[in-house]
């Protein structure tokens, strides 16, 4: 699930000299699978000014940035900065809901981090990867292309009784929340009239989806649909008989060297494909890198040709009109979040979760926070500054 909680652009100062940059721990990269792990590199070496992302770290330190608990920065595919912001979610959570279920997301089992692990909640991050998984299987041969028509892939289900304006949608209106079915997930405010919470408490996600009324014929409107990237995982477990974990594991997270995860299921089986993926923060930057490589990773395609381009192409654009800080578009279920003449892909996610990738300044950002526990400060529009004035 995503709510774009985007407020203001932050606008601190970046007055901190770059010799305090000795003072943070630029950590060491974890050590995947395969023997393949990120190669450190100092702000210098790779041609960044430290100081936008110092004096961010500091702001997070004071405070001025709730419950952010990790950011990574790489550029030309070396990890530069590495920084964990512990926060003690058993004294956060105090109080709220504490019921204990996997989509309760107030209950520090499950949320952010999964079972006190290093994996942390990707919320709608996930359809982006799980985006990169349909990539692959079309390459493959395992799916058609995106001009394919939906409900013959989802032929274990029965939908002879869905609206026949359904029988119209395409692969790609489903990729770019063009699919014409009525969802109310960001107009309404968490809760039991939220399409995406009554889906959440469905038995099964699929049927739920498929159920819901038409209000606009596919492709003509935007409209942000969480039960539409739960039907991936439907999709992919149709073309590949394997369920999308599994497929990721052997034809994404194994080659990327990522053999540490988390992938809620829904009642009925399936991986969760619209926010049930835990990924550690450096992995989910060989995401973000996998992307900026144009699909290619270490030498290898992982993605076929032209399927990063599709993806981060603006099908859709203003879908954020009212936040003016920055120029919104959609893909691929990836989001362009251009600001300041600079052009970003993203995945976002509840609670604010973030992997952005600047093509043109060869960077990947990833950040990891968990706001859902009242009024907050989101640190996306500084981290996105932060990292655009790093390489200015």
């Amino acid at each position: 699930m995503n709510r774009l909680d985007m407020h203001s652009t932050w606008a601190g100062c970046f007055r901190m000299v770059a010799a305090t940059a000795a003072a943070l721990t630029i950590a060491g990269p974890v050590a995947p699978a395969f023997g393949q792990t990120w190669e450190s590199a100092t702000f210098e070496a790779v041609g960044l000014d430290p100081a936008p992302l110092v004096a961010l770290d500091s702001a997070i330190r004071a405070g001025r940035f709730d419950n952010v608990d990790r950011l990574v920065v790489v550029r030309d595919g070396k990890l530069v900065f590495s920084e964990r912001y512990p926060r003690n979610y058993d004294s956060i959570s105090s109080g709220f809901d504490m019921r204990p279920h996997q989509f309760n997301y107030q209950h520090p089992d499950w949320h952010p981090f999964y079972m006190g692990q290093d994996l942390h909640s990707l919320q709608s991050v996930t359809k982006s990867v799980t985006s990169a998984l349909i990539g692959i299987a079309i390459g493959r041969g395992e799916l058609p292309g995106v001009d394919a028509p939906l409900l013959p892939l989802l032929s274990e289900y029965d939908t002879s009784g869905t609206d026949e304006r359904l029988e119209r949608a395409t692969l790609e209106d489903l990729l770019t929340m063009r699919l014409g079915i009525e969802w109310h997930e960001q107009d309404r405010p968490i809760g039991p009239e939220n399409t995406t919470i009554q889906l959440e408490f469905s038995d099964d996600w699929v049927e739920f989806t498929l159920s819901q009324p038409m209000d606009a014929v596919p492709g003509e409107r935007f409209v942000y649909n969480s039960g539409a990237s739960h039907l991936m995982s439907a999709i992919v477990r149709s073309a590949t008989g394997r369920t999308v974990d599994l497929y990721a594991e052997e034809h994404l997270f194994g080659p990327l060297g990522i053999d540490s995860y988390h992938w809620k299921r829904e009642p009925a089986g399936l991986p969760d494909t619209e926010g049930g993926l835990y990924l550690e923060a450096e992995d989910l930057a060989r995401i973000g890198q996998l992307y900026l490589n144009d699909g290619l990773w270490r030498g290898v395609r992982l993605l076929p040709e032209g399927w990063v381009e599709a993806s981060v192409s603006r099908h859709v654009d203003d879908v954020a009109p009212e936040n003016p800080n920055w120029n919104a578009g959609y893909g691929y279920q990836w989001w362009r979040v251009d600001s300041d003449g600079v052009e970003v892909w993203a995945g976002l996610g509840y609670g604010g979760q973030y992997l952005l990738v600047l093509p043109d300044q060869r960077i990947v950002g990833v950040a990891n926070s968990w706001n859902v526990f009242g009024p907050h400060t989101q640190v996306f529009g500084a981290f996105l500054e932060a990292l655009i004035e790093s390489a200015r």
